[in-house]
């Protein structure tokens, strides 16, 4: 699983600004106790006096120190069973003052023995599904919702699929998809006109995927093409970093969803970004859902033939059919 470099950085925060807040928690509390019981405090001190002494005396004789640190280990049990004493006496808990972690498992560091802990990992998926939702309506656009109703039940003229046929086994792919997404996963390239449901099926993958703990990003391709843009003639300006780790997440992220394919201007520097992006992502073995409003003739005469090499070899294409929904909507006077 890939992290994405924004995402990680903003979970680090969080579990450092939690760690902060524990550490001055223990600090007040220590206070507090060591106030009100000034026994405990000369027990604390006794301990802190014994620990450096069994740290000077390991040093000092290496393995030959084994008596000297078993005797100080049953003196700190005592002075310790005694501070418990102290504490429940004064109307305390026995482990009032001890450290507090949101995560003992990593002491509220993130990590356990240089590996991301579970903590990590789970804040980072609670933060990459927040970020997705303040981008694509996710909690409203996923499967559940997708309503084949407003799709044609009659079968085209050439007597072959309904559009509400083909709708229903493009969201049976894409639930599965999303249900089975990983290394060996394909790329999708979603086709149709404006408002059959591309959107909705990318937002619907997305949430799947992200709770799943994958990395997922997602942008339109006008959004996308503007950040190598600004890489290449920003470098060294004041937010070129920040434009780098924007790059970097297109490039790095578990899965990218890049939305309407042929809105962005077409320049030869377009078409080297989009390239590098979709080439690079295949190298890498990054999956991607790409939506279009395109036919395959205008996607021909608009690409240089690699993209479009890559596009129709490497992508398994969905064609949506049917009407406008937006349009269906408002003609019934629907929200």
């Amino acid at each position: 699983m890939a992290y994405d470099g924004k995402i990680l950085a903003r979970v680090r925060g969080i579990i450092a600004e939690k760690k902060r807040n524990n550490e001055f928690e223990q600090s007040r509390r220590r206070a507090e106790v060591y106030a009100c019981l000034p026994a405990v405090m000369d027990a604390d001190a006794e301990l802190t006096r014994l620990m450096a002494g069994v740290a000077t005396e390991a040093l000092k004789n290496g393995s030959n120190a084994g008596a000297a640190v078993e005797a100080a280990r049953e003196k700190c049990e005592a002075l310790l069973n005694r501070r418990a004493e102290l504490l429940k006496s004064g109307g305390y808990p026995s482990n009032y003052i001890d450290e507090i972690y949101d995560c003992p498992t990593c002491g509220d560091t993130g990590y356990v023995l240089g590996k991301p802990c579970s903590c990590l990992k789970t804040l980072h998926q609670t933060e990459t599904v927040l970020e997705l939702s303040q981008m694509l309506n996710i909690n409203g656009q996923c499967f559940e919702n997708f309503d084949l109703h407003y799709y044609d039940k009659a079968p085209d003229c050439n007597g072959g699929k309904s559009p509400c046929q083909t709708m229903d086994n493009i969201l049976n792919l894409c639930r599965d998809y999303a249900a089975d997404f990983g290394q060996n996963s394909a790329n999708l390239l979603f086709r149709g006109n404006t408002g059959l449901g591309k959107t909705f099926l990318s937002a619907s993958i997305a949430k799947v995927v992200s709770e799943k703990g994958f990395s997922v990003v997602y942008d339109t391709v006008i959004s996308v093409v503007e950040a190598f843009e600004l890489q290449k003639f920003d470098r060294g300006g004041d937010s070129s970093a920040e434009i780098a780790s924007r790059v970097r997440r297109y490039m790095d992220c578990d899965l990218l969803i890049l939305d309407d394919l042929g809105t962005e201007m077409t320049t030869s520097f377009t078409q080297s970004a989009l390239y590098t992006l979709v080439n690079g992502r295949l190298i890498k073995g990054g999956k991607n859902i790409i939506t279009t409003n395109l036919s395959e003739d205008e996607m021909r005469r608009r690409y240089i033939p690699q993209i479009v090499s890559r596009l129709e070899g490497e992508y398994h294409i969905l064609n949506f059919a049917g009407k406008d929904i937006r349009a269906i909507k408002h003609e019934r006077g629907l929200k």
